[in-house]
C-alpha cells in the first residue's frame, strides 16, 4: 500500500482531486486564450528567493539566484517540483532560475501547454529571462517537456528527464509490458477528450514526431533506473533515443545501477548532480541571444475580425493561398493544429490552395474557385514572392495581382483578414546582402500596407539570421523548399506574428472599413477561370477530356486528367470571345510546349514562348498574361500556333486547361 500511494503521489494526483481541478479549469476544451497573472506574497525555497503567481486558476513560481548571470538563464520544472532538487539548488547557486507551473492534472495536454505558453511570455517578456529554456521532467513530467518542446523547439537550449513517461500506451495506459493506473488512464482520456481507442492511436506522444527538436539539435538527457517497471525503459526511453538520434539529434541516456532502486526500480538516486548541472549550464551560458520574431512582422490593423470568430467557438474557415511552399508540409499543418489548440471550441474547415510553381498570377484567377467558392473565409494566408520571382513577373503585373487578390477576397467577405507573407529565396538573400530590398517584398509591403494587412518578411529575417550565424543555409535550411528546420522556423515566426494580433486585440469588437481606393485601377479584383469550351473557330485544336502525358514526366495535382484544350501543330488556330480588362491562359508546360502568336481585337501581332526552364522534366502549370490593361467591354482573342519553336522544344505543343479573365 505505500508504494501504491508513493507511486501515485510521484506519477499523478488522486482522479478526484484531478477532476474538480479540471472542472475548475474550464476542460481542455474550453481553454482562455489569454491568462490573467496574479502576484501573491514571495516566501523562500531552499534558501532563495521564491516569487510566487498564479495564472488563470494555476499557481506558478519562480525561484531567483543570489547573484544572476548575465542574460539570465533558466531551468523549467514539469511536475514534482520538490522531488531530485540537487540539480535546481546547484544552478541556484550558479546565477539560474528555476521555474514551475502546477498544471500537473493534465497530462501535458493542450490545455497544460496553453497555460505553459503563457508562462514563458510572462517570464520572458515581463521578467527579462533568457528566451532559450532547460527543461526538467521528472516522470509523468516528460509529456509536458516533449509536448512544449517539440511545439518550440527554436525555444529550447535543452532537455533533462529523469525517468520521463514518454508513452501514454505504457503509463497510465498500462497497454505495453507495465501494468499502468487504470483510474488515471480514464481520466487521462477525459482530459484529452479522448475515447480509449483514440488514446491508443494518440500520434504525438513523446516518442513521436521528434524532427524539428532534432533539426534544432537540441541536447537531450534522460537518466533511466536500469529496471523501471513502473515506466518500462522498451517502452519509453529506448525508442525515443533510437528515433532522435536516428533523426540526428544529439541525446544522452544514462542508466542508473548503484544505490537502491525502490518504487518498482522507479525511483533511483542522482549520482553526482553538480556534473548534471554542469552540463547545463554549458548548453545555456553564456546566453546567446537569436534576433527576435518581432523585428520582420508588422500587424497594422491585426486580426481582431478573425479572433472574434474564433472566439465564439463556432465554425472558422481558414484558407493557405501559395505555392509550393504551403502546398508542402511543415509550417501550414503546424499553423492549423496551433489554432485548433489556441481555440479548442472552434470548429475549423482549412483550406488546402498550395499548388506548386503558381504566384500572385495564377492565384488572381483561381481565388474564386479554389478558395472563395468553398463559403466564408475568416482568414487567409497569402504567399507569392518566390514563385514571382522565379517565374519572373514584372512588377506591375504583380501589384495588380496582388491589389486584385485582396480586392477580391474582401469583396466576398469584408470582414476577412489576411496576411502576406515573403519567404525567401537565395536572390532574396543575394539581394538584402548587397543592400537592396528586393522588388517582390517591396510590392508585397506595399500593398500589405495600403489594406491594413499583417505582413510578415522571412526573407529579410532568413538573412539577417544567416548573416549572424544563427544556423545554415547548407546544413539547417538547405533550400528555398525549406528543411524541417525552416519549417519550423516559418511556424515559429508566424506564430509570434498571430500571437502579437491575438493577444493584443482581445475583447476589441470587429471592424468593417471601407476599402481604399486602388492603387491600381486596372488590378485583377474580378479575377475568373474562363472555361476552353468557349473558344470558337477551332483549327486543329480539339478538347481532349482526361489528358494525361503518355511519358514518364511529372505532372501537378489538379493539372493531369483534366480536360485540356490541345494543338500540337504549327497554323493550328482559334478565337475566343471574352469580356474584361484582362485575358490570359492557364497552361501545362512541357518538353514539347510550343510558341504562340496572338493578338486582341486584331490588334497588332505578338509572339509568346510556351518552353520555361522546367519543360524538360515537369508538365508545369504555367499561367501567362496576353494583356491585363484593357478597356472594359467585349473584346476576341486570337490565337495560332506559330512556325518558330524554342531550341530545346521537341515540338510545337499548346494544352490550354483555362483561359483567365477579369
Amino acid at each position: 500500500m505505500i508504494k501504491t500511494l508513493l507511486i501515485t503521489l510521484l506519477l499523478g494526483f488522486t482522479a478526484g482531486i484531478a477532476s474538480a481541478q479540471n472542472h475548475e479549469n474550464g476542460g481542455a476544451g474550453n481553454a482562455p486564450a489569454v491568462y490573467t497573472i496574479q502576484h501573491t506574497a514571495n516566501d523562500s525555497w531552499k534558501g532563495f528567493e521564491r516569487v510566487n503567481i498564479i495564472i488563470g486558476t494555476h499557481k506558478a513560481y519562480f525561484v531567483n539566484p543570489k547573484k544572476p548571470l548575465e542574460g539570465n538563464p533558466w531551468i523549467w520544472r514539469a511536475s514534482f517540483p520538490d522531488w531530485h532538487t540537487d540539480i535546481d539548488s546547484i544552478l541556484l547557486t550558479k546565477g539560474f532560475r528555476v521555474a514551475f507551473v502546477n498544471v500537473d492534472d493534465q497530462y501535458g495536454s493542450p490545455y497544460a501547454l496553453q497555460v505553459w505558453d503563457a508562462f514563458y511570455k510572462y517570464l520572458t517578456t515581463k521578467q527579462s529571462f533568457a528566451t532559450k529554456v532547460a527543461l526538467e521532467g521528472v516522470s509523468r513530467g516528460g509529456l509536458y517537456v516533449y509536448g512544449w518542446a517539440k511545439r518550440n523547439p527554436d525555444k529550447i537550449s535543452c532537455i533533462y528527464n529523469e525517468a520521463p513517461v514518454c508513452n501514454i500506451k505504457s503509463w497510465p495506459g498500462g497497454k505495453l509490458s507495465a501494468p499502468g493506473d487504470a483510474g488515471l488512464w480514464k481520466q487521462l482520456q477525459q482530459v484529452y477528450h479522448f475515447t480509449e481507442q483514440q488514446a491508443l492511436d494518440y500520434k504525438d506522444n513523446p516518442i513521436d514526431n521528434l524532427d524539428g527538436l532534432a533539426a534544432f539539435k537540441v541536447p537531450v538527457m534522460h537518466i533511466i533506473g536500469i529496471n523501471d517497471q513502473v515506466v518500462p525503459n522498451a517502452d519509453n526511453t529506448n525508442i525515443l533515443a533510437q528515433r532522435y538520434t536516428a533523426l540526428g539529434g544529439p541525446m544522452m541516456v544514462y542508466p542508473v545501477t548503484a544505490g537502491p532502486q525502490e518504487l518498482n526500480g522507479h525511483h533511483f538516486p542522482i549520482e553526482h548532480p553538480e556534473q548534471w548541472a554542469d552540463l547545463i549550464i554549458g548548453y545555456n551560458y553564456p546566453v546567446k541571444k537569436a534576433l527576435p520574431y518581432v523585428d520582420y512582422f508588422t500587424t497594422r490593423n491585426g486580426l481582431t475580425n478573425s479572433l472574434n470568430v474564433f472566439n465564439a467557438g463556432q465554425k472558422a474557415t481558414v484558407a493557405f493561398l501559395g505555392g509550393s511552399i504551403t502546398y508542402n508540409p511543415g509550417w501550414r499543418e503546424k499553423i492549423s493544429r496551433y489554432l485548433t489548440e489556441r481555440f479548442p471550441s472552434t470548429n475549423f474547415h482549412f483550406i488546402q490552395a498550395g499548388i506548386p510553381s503558381l504566384g500572385s498570377v495564377p492565384h488572381a484567377f483561381r481565388l474564386q474557385r479554389d478558395v472563395l467558392d468553398s463559403g466564408k473565409v475568416d482568414l487567409m494566408f497569402v504567399e507569392a514572392a518566390v514563385n514571382d520571382n522565379v517565374n519572373g513577373l514584372d512588377s506591375l503585373t504583380e501589384v495588380r495581382a496582388l491589389e486584385g487578390i485582396v480586392r477580391h477576397a474582401k469583396k466576398t467577405n469584408p470582414l476577412m483578414d489576411i496576411v502576406v507573407m515573403s519567404f525567401v529565396d537565395p536572390d532574396k538573400i543575394r539581394d538584402y546582402n548587397n543592400g537592396k530590398t528586393p522588388l517582390q517584398i517591396k510590392n508585397h509591403e506595399l500593398v500589405a500596407g495600403h489594406y491594413g494587412l499583417p505582413s510578415i518578411n522571412l526573407a529579410k529575417e532568413v538573412t539577417d539570421k544567416l548573416n549572424k550565424h544563427e544556423f545554415s543555409w547548407q546544413y539547417d535550411f538547405k533550400d528555398l523548399h525549406p528543411a524541417i528546420y525552416g519549417q519550423e522556423l516559418y511556424f515559429a515566426s508566424i506564430k509570434s506574428l498571430l500571437n502579437a494580433c491575438f493577444d493584443d486585440q482581445q475583447n476589441k469588437a470587429s471592424k468593417l472599413s471601407a476599402l481604399p481606393k486602388p492603387l491600381n485601377n486596372l488590378n485583377l479584383n474580378n479575377g475568373r477561370y474562363y472555361n476552353i469550351q468557349n473558344a470558337k473557330n477551332l483549327n486543329g485544336w480539339a478538347i481532349n477530356p482526361d489528358w494525361a502525358p503518355d511519358n514518364n514526366l511529372a505532372t501537378r495535382e489538379g493539372f493531369v486528367h483534366k480536360p485540356m484544350l490541345i494543338a500540337t501543330k504549327s497554323g493550328s488556330s482559334l478565337t475566343l470571345p471574352f469580356t474584361g480588362t484582362a485575358i490570359g491562359m492557364a497552361i501545362v508546360s512541357g518538353p514539347d510546349a510550343g510558341i504562340i502568336s496572338y493578338s486582341i481585337d486584331g490588334g497588332p501581332k505578338k509572339k509568346m514562348d510556351l518552353y520555361t526552364q522546367f519543360s524538360s522534366w515537369i508538365y508545369l502549370p504555367w499561367y501567362v498574361t496576353f494583356s491585363t490593361d484593357l478597356k472594359k467591354g467585349s473584346h476576341t482573342l486570337n490565337l495560332k500556333i506559330d512556325t518558330d519553336k524554342n531550341a530545346n522544344s521537341k515540338g510545337n505543343a499548346c494544352q490550354v486547361v483555362y483561359f483567365l479573365t477579369n
